[in-house]
């Protein structure tokens, strides 16, 4: 370990300092630091620059996993600049609701070879060029190699900077820097002393620090009232969140902001903010505005802007949950890191039982899940009552929460801080949240508020996720008692098939197939696809293939009176949705094919003398003309030769060539026709078996194997 005996250990301090620097470098106004956790699980903000902590409730804490653009330099191990809002809106749209203001973003990673320290972030105005110059990259960079050095050397020495409970807030000039003596601020108070419109100055989290006897006469408060304070919190008719909004956009944007203010009871007060180096300054003037249709606005919200942005936050992530499961995984991974919770736990109301059921967890501790998870509601303890009467649970340390259910087990280690969040939807309870903190945690009246408004998004998105879950349960279970469980075992005929669900929305659709044997030597196949993806098309799905396989044993597999009489059929049902398909019969003695076609696509036919894309002719999609006809084709299925059926979902992906697309699957095919016929169904559902998948997929495939003859042949 290397230690050093001349200079004092590196800490938030001097990371300041050097922070500070590159702000000054390139022209910056405001900027931050974030740390990793020495778990390395979260990115906690350290330092901020020029800006209120506030204005960063929802990225105290940052997941790794977050779309941000912090993470996104971490990853790509680049800065990421952004010049104006607009761009900062267009790719990070969950930082223009809690940001939405017109600023430029530059974001640099903390990184040395393998280690990964954290990143740090400028804010300049939003007039800078569209690519970032070559000076303010070296000068980013550079800092970035300063600040690294920094971490090294705290933690050779024993020493390594930890991310503070909450961020540290300093000016961005540093404390000897902008400071006048007495004498100047005396000099400056005569100066102004003779203004008529009033001038007081503001510091970089909002509060006054100077005030005019002009201006607190036009507030109205003495300036001892005025002092130390944020003017929506020392005058009430500044309360709205657009006042406070005006101020925050000033900080962001670093460009003068004005707006108009009714003081009670009728004067009306127009404020001029010009931002600097250590916050704002303030011109406030009597001004004439047409009083009607005007109101008081700032006399029926305290809601702070803060605030509102934080909620509006976490809504946008909670809307990217589709499954129970997304939810639970989403709260973690966004909300955990937001609000400095390690631990959570979320249960629901089983009525008919009335018990707690956990739905699922991240990070808590397993003595207390083992005594809640299928609790009697009526049992007398937190979570609990809060799931039953649906009244929330705050307690500042197990302290507290003993003090208040002393048969609580004591146990003097783990979580220390406890929200125990009621989940409330249609005007009844459905569960219950609860999250640990891990350290003794003040709950404000302000973080409450947010804490209960999360619970009321977190309860809307469960049922949301509860009624997608049963849809898709549901779905799910009609589509594999539809779908055929295994294909006839025939001679002289080998099948294969796979079916592979679309992964957008829900992973059901309209394919479906089926054999179905007519004779000893003689069989028919079917494959089709019904539009959409959704129960009802699962449903019709059904139907179609229940009414093929019925003509189909009527007609003796006649492809084209399956086809036409299903077609009819479908006709009188008035579905709004339409059916692709294809049918044929197959002698095996003779290998002889008879097929015909609904707008589906051409079979693929892989023969040892090579394959072809078949000609089949076509005919209406079914359910559109109850006269349409559907014309036969009849060929040869040579010995080992390979017939594939298949849906639109194995050869459509967006942007490409459907003649190029079946002439690649046959490609594929020929390369493996010699495999087991498994393998080869395997290897073509391989070359499309992506995360995203828009379309399901089914795939048949028949293969004419040579008949052992008995004695009747010979």
């Amino acid at each position: 370990m290397r230690v050093s005996t001349n200079r004092r250990t590196p800490g938030l301090n001097h990371l300041a300092d050097t922070l500070r620097a590159a702000l000054h470098e390139v022209d910056a106004h405001a900027g931050g630091l974030y740390l990793y956790d020495p778990d390395k699980t979260t990115l906690a903000l350290s330092l901020l620059v020029g800006v209120p902590r506030d204005l960063f409730l929802s990225w105290t804490r940052i997941a790794p996993t977050a779309r941000v653009p912090v993470n996104d330099a971490i990853r790509e191990r680049q800065v990421v600049w952004r010049p104006n809002g607009a761009a900062i809106g267009q790719d990070y749209p969950r930082v223009s609701i809690t940001l939405p203001y017109d600023f430029s973003v530059a974001v640099v990673p903390l990184v040395s070879g393998r280690e990964e320290y954290g990143a740090y972030f400028t804010f300049g105005v939003a007039d800078a060029p569209a690519e970032l110059s070559a000076r303010a990259r070296a000068a980013l960079t550079g800092a970035a190699d300063r600040i690294v050095e920094q971490l090294r050397e705290a933690r050779d020495q024993g020493h390594p900077v930890r991310p503070p409970s909450r961020p540290r807030v300093v000016d961005p000039a540093s404390d000897d820097q902008g400071q006048g003596g007495p004498e100047e601020n005396d000099a400056i108070a005569r100066m102004v002393r003779p203004i008529r419109e009033g001038l007081c100055a503001l510091d970089v989290d909002g509060r006054i620090t100077t005030v005019t006897d002009a201006a607190a006469d036009l507030l109205g408060r003495p300036r001892e009232r005025l002092l130390g304070y944020r003017p929506w919190t020392a005058l009430p008719w500044l309360r709205d969140p657009v006042f406070e909004d005006r101020y925050r956009a000033a900080i962001v944007s670093h460009q003068p902001v004005q707006f108009t203010a009714l003081c009670p009871p009728d004067r009306w007060l127009s404020f001029h903010l010009y931002p600097g180096g250590r916050g704002v300054s303030v011109v406030i003037t009597p001004t004439d505005v047409d009083r009607r249709g005007k109101t008081a606005r700032g006399r029926r919200t305290p809601t702070r802007a803060g605030e509102l942005y934080h909620i509006l936050h976490l809504a946008s992530a909670l809307t990217e949950a589709v499954t129970v499961d997304d939810v639970v995984d989403l709260v973690a991974r966004e909300i955990l890191p937001a609000v400095g919770a390690n631990g959570l736990a979320l249960f629901r109301n089983e009525r008919r039982e009335q018990r707690l059921r956990l739905l699922g967890e991240r990070g808590f501790d397993p003595a207390v899940l083992e005594r809640v998870d299928g609790a009697p509601l009526d049992r007398r303890a937190p979570i609990t009552h809060a799931a039953a009467s649906g009244v929330p649970g705050f307690f500042r340390s197990r302290v507290e929460l003993e003090l208040v259910y002393p048969e609580i087990p004591h146990r003097p280690t783990g979580p220390q801080g406890w929200a125990i969040l009621p989940l409330i939807a249609s005007g009844r309870p459905i569960g219950v949240c609860v999250l640990t903190f891990p350290q003794p945690h003040v709950f404000t009246v302000q973080r409450r508020a947010v804490l209960n408004a999360l619970s009321s998004l977190i309860a809307q998105a469960l049922e949301r996720a509860r009624l997608y879950d049963f849809k898709m349960h549901l779905a799910q279970g009609l589509q594999s008692v539809l779908l055929p469980r295994r294909m006839p075992d025939l001679p002289g005929l080998n099948s294969a098939y796979r079916y592979l669900p679309g992964t957008e929305g829900m992973d059901i659709g309209g394919d479906f197939y089926d054999q179905l044997p007519l004779g000893p030597s003689t069989s028919t196949a079917i494959i089709g696809d019904v539009q959409g993806h959704s129960v009802s098309a699962a449903a019709l799905m059904g139907q179609i293939r229940t009414a093929a396989l019925a003509f189909t044993t009527v007609f003796d597999g006649d492809p084209g009176q399956v086809l036409t009489h299903t077609n009819r059929l479908l006709c009188q049902m008035e579905s709004d949705l339409f059916t692709s398909c294809v049918h044929l019969r197959l002698d095996m003695r003779t290998g002889r094919v008879r097929m015909a076609r609904a707008g589906h696509p051409e079979p693929l036919l892989s023969a040892p003398g090579g394959g072809r894309v078949m000609d089949v002719p076509d005919g209406l999609l079914l359910g559109i003309d109850p006269e349409a006809e559907y014309p036969v084709l009849e060929f040869d299925l040579p010995p080992r030769s390979i017939l594939a059926l298949y849906t639109d979902g194995l050869i459509e992906t967006p942007g490409a060539d459907l003649d190029e697309a079946k002439r690649d699957v046959l490609s594929c095919l020929d390369a493996v026709r010699g495999l087991p016929l498994d393998e080869v169904a395997e290897e073509m559902v391989a070359r499309v078996r992506t995360e995203h998948r828009e379309d399901d997929i089914a795939l048949l495939l028949l293969e004419s194997a040579p008949l052992e003859k008995g004695p009747s042949d010979e």
